[in-house]
């Protein structure tokens, strides 16, 4: 009930859960499941975890679903070999029975299947074709060219041998040339194709394996083929293998089959050549007309099932979401019914019972679903209700630890702060305009960005794109406070306070300047920028900033400890906690802080480093020319005696008063059995009361002094921690400054046209590279930093569990 006054502040403290009961009968279970799902606020809990996924009641209906996505991914696989994608556009249809899809989706799968197997043998059959016509072009030109040149040295040798007539003729090759053609040895061939890269060991095997004893000759084909085999794009050479004799037959056709070879059928008859190349020509065109009648056959098919693609997957997760959370609920031992219990928030009562109300009239139950409250001493689940402004900050805190069930949120602080000490260390107003001209970019085109599939980095900004608007827009503010646009500084509020006196001054940025007018109105006045005293002047402004704004933040940490314990009604803490510890810091660097003001207002050159010093060393010494303030020294004193009075104050009383409260606690209970003895409800309390464990005060008492040790040393080391936004903030303008000066001026005084441009493209790719993108990153890590370990430290212990309801929404989301 304490949370119910906060009820405007979403952010600030967690909704106040509730853990419910469902009592569905079965008939409307489906129905008022799939309605919980759409309604997204219901976080079921597994009563079935003691049993296997496979001994749940659902777990045929699971398989079933698991059976239908994967037909899906199937079809989603071949259009994307077929280069088609599945329609995004919005289709109705949710009334779609299961089975009948199921039956639709095996009908398609077989069918797309049936024509795939088609499409590959045709496409081999194909393939197989264009390689014997490869082999009947090529060894024919060899045949060709073998009988016209052996015709040629025959009607050659005729010739000459009619001329000589001497009895001198060679009588060898007269008989050679005469013999009976019938008589001649008559050679075997075998023909085929071979792939371009194994033709050399090819042609060596077949020398060494028949010694010799073959001719063969290889022809390059000049385009790639498509292996029949594989159905991949080879460089081939089309072979003929001259052999005599089975023995070498039997070896040749081994070899080729061990290289892959292709072998194909060939006649060295010139007529059956031509009708074969005829015949071969005729079904490579007949086939081609039906591979293109199956393609577009298949992309029909695919286009079809493109058109549906989207909601059938929908409603496939959908129904295997809602039987795996039917698995987690429990059945009735009637049979009947199935009891779920889950975490809900508290206003979502009264639409679950709608939901509830409606499943039961849908499925025309007689028996309505019964909705009751559990009293539980579990620690719900912590739920923020967020929007696409505050779910990026809320992920900052998130990743530290989830919140306890209503603590105190630092989201609601980080919204502002976080953003805040980022542009502290990177204040250029030039830099920030950049920062928020790229985010802008991403906003307004985030309802496209938040349809597309993103890689890591960009998807990482763009989900962050409202982190960073705000990170500019500080920048800016922060930019035009320390008056640097890209180092450069500008008179933009009026004119600088300072001014050159006397006539002869030259160098008006280094000496002879004086006060000629009122104090320049906001920020840093632009005569600074470029003087000797530049950087002893920032030095110290923004190291005093620093110092400020984490003793600040670290105070505010504290209250907001305060503020938890008064939640949840922690007195202890309140008195033994939250107290010393404020007045632990305040003492020491609340005072530092004091100091800071009061010379800043008073324009003292007192010494801040020897007042704190010798605050521990010499407190009642005199301050001397250190003074700022009448009754400085005794304030010191009172406030060094507060700070050593807090130390005990943390580390003592807490672990005595624990273990008081609990022995008056234990007393308690035990003089209250009494009164009841013979009820066997408290005689089971009794019993387990006494099971507790007994109260361990050296683990308590050393548990509060290693958090007292934490606390002051903490309180040093955080202070000094922040003085990172100083040597960020020095670090970033003085890059800025030298890539100003040393690249974007240098190329100007060259007065070269050509040597500026390239000095300008250096001056971008620099500033973008470093500035931009180095230095954003780690201003960013660094304000992560300060927040997690500085910040949250003092009050946030994320020791919770996130909220994780069942819900529909969240499937679009999910990868399959």
């Amino acid at each position: 009930m304490a949370g119910e006054c906060c009820r405007t502040m979403d952010l600030l403290r967690s909704e106040p859960m509730q853990l419910a009961q469902l009592i569905i009968p079965i008939e409307s279970s489906r129905h008022a499941i799939s309605y919980l799902g759409d309604l997204g606020l219901f976080q079921f809990k597994d009563l079935n975890a003691e049993k296997s996924p496979f001994q749940r009641t659902y777990a045929t209906q699971i398989k079933r679903c698991g059976e239908m996505a994967r037909r899906l991914r199937f079809f989603k696989e071949q259009m994307k070999k077929a280069g088609l994608s599945p329609s995004t556009r919005s289709t109705t249809g949710n009334d779609i029975d299961l089975d009948n899809m199921e039956v639709k989706l095996g009908e398609l799968e077989a069918e797309l299947l049936e024509i795939n197997a088609n499409n590959e043998h045709l496409q081999r059959t194909y393939s197989e074709l264009l390689e014997y016509k490869l082999v009947l072009q090529k060894a024919g030109e060899f045949f060709n060219s073998a009988q016209s040149s052996a015709a040629a040295q025959q009607r050659q040798f005729e010739r000459q041998h009619s001329i000589e007539k001497s009895i001198d003729s060679p009588l060898l090759l007269e008989q050679e040339m005469t013999t009976d053609p019938s008589k001649h040895v008559r050679l075997g061939f075998v023909s085929g194709l071979v792939p371009r890269e194994k033709s050399m060991t090819f042609e060596r095997i077949l020398f060494r394996a028949t010694r010799g004893n073959v001719f063969l000759q290889q022809a390059v084909v000049n385009d790639r083929v498509v292996d029949p085999v594989s159905g991949d794009k080879v460089e081939k050479n089309v072979f003929i293998i001259f052999y005599s004799g089975e023995r070498a037959k039997n070896k040749i056709l081994k070899i080729c089959e061990a290289f892959g070879a292709n072998r194909y059928p060939f006649t060295d008859d010139l007529g059956k050549q031509f009708q074969m190349i005829t015949e071969v020509s005729g079904k490579l065109s007949e086939l081609k007309i039906t591979i293109d009648a199956g393609l577009l056959h298949r992309s029909s098919l695919l286009q079809t099932i493109g058109h549906q693609h989207e909601l059938w997957n929908l409603l496939v997760k959908k129904e295997k979401s809602i039987y795996h959370t039917l698995n987690m609920l429990s059945i009735d031992v009637t049979k009947m019914c199935l009891v779920a219990e889950g975490w809900c928030p508290v206003y979502a009562s009264n639409q679950i019972q709608n939901a509830l109300q409606r499943a039961s009239f849908d499925s025309s139950s007689q028996v309505g679903a019964i909705f009751q409250v559990l009293q539980t001493k579990e620690s719900p689940p912590t739920y923020f209700r967020t929007n696409k402004f505050t779910s990026a900050f809320q992920e900052i805190v998130d990743a530290y630890g989830v919140a306890k069930y209503q603590e105190a949120n630092p989201g609601v602080y980080t919204i502002v702060t976080f953003p805040f000490l980022f542009a502290v260390m990177f204040g250029d107003w030039g830099h920030g305009i950049c920062l928020l001209l790229a985010t802008l970019y991403f906003i307004i085109r985030e309802r496209k960005f938040s349809s597309q599939k993103l890689g890591d980095i960009v998807e990482m900004t763009f989900g962050g794109r409202y982190v960073i608007m705000m990170m500019a827009l500080f920048s800016i503010y922060t930019g035009l406070i320390y008056n640097e646009f890209f180092s450069v500084p500008f008179e933009l509020f009026g004119p600088s306070a300072y001014g050159c006196l006397d006539q002869s001054c030259s160098d008006a940025t280094t000496v002879g300047l004086s006060k000629v007018r009122g104090t320049y109105p906001f920020g840093v006045d632009p005569k600074w920028h470029g003087s000797r005293s530049e950087l002893p002047f920032l030095n110290s402004l923004k190291m005093k900033m620093s110092i400020l704004l984490g003793v600040a933040q670290m105070n505010l940490g504290i209250i907001l400890s305060y503020f938890n314990a008064k939640f949840f009604g922690d007195n202890l803490n309140i008195w033994y906690q939250f107290v010393p510890q404020i007045i632990f810091l305040n003492s020491l660097f609340g005072y530092l802080s004091l100091l800071i003001i009061v010379k800043w207002c008073t324009g003292s050159q007192a010494d801040l480093y020897h007042v704190m010093i010798y605050m521990f060393l010499s407190p009642t010494d005199d301050l001397g020319e250190n003074q700022l303030f009448l009754g400085q020294k005794f304030l010191q004193i009172l406030l060094l005696l507060s700070a050593l009075v807090a130390v005990p104050w943390m580390l003592f009383p807490k672990p005595y008063l624990l273990k008081k409260q609990h022995e008056e606690r234990h007393q308690g209970q035990s003089y209250a059995l009494l009164h009841g003895g013979d009820d066997p409800l408290e005689e089971d309390n009794h019993q387990s009361l006494h099971g507790h464990e007994e109260f361990e005060f050296t683990e308590v008492f050393v548990h509060q002094l290693i958090h007292t040790i934490e606390f002051v040393l903490g309180a040093v080391s955080n202070t000094a921690s922040y003085l990172r936004l100083w040597a960020l903030s020095l670090a970033h303008s003085e890059l800025s400054s030298v890539f100003y000066d040393k690249i974007l001026l240098l190329a100007w005084g060259f007065n070269n046209v050509i040597i500026l441009i390239i000095g300008i493209i250096v001056f971008i790719c620099a500033t973008v590279g470093v500035l931009l993108v180095m230095e954003t990153l780690s201003a960013f890590l660094h304000a992560l930093r300060l927040h997690w370990v500085e910040f949250q430290n003092k009050f946030y212990e994320g020791a919770g569990y996130k909220f994780y309801p069942f819900s529909f929404a969240l499937l679009s989301e999910e990868d399959e």
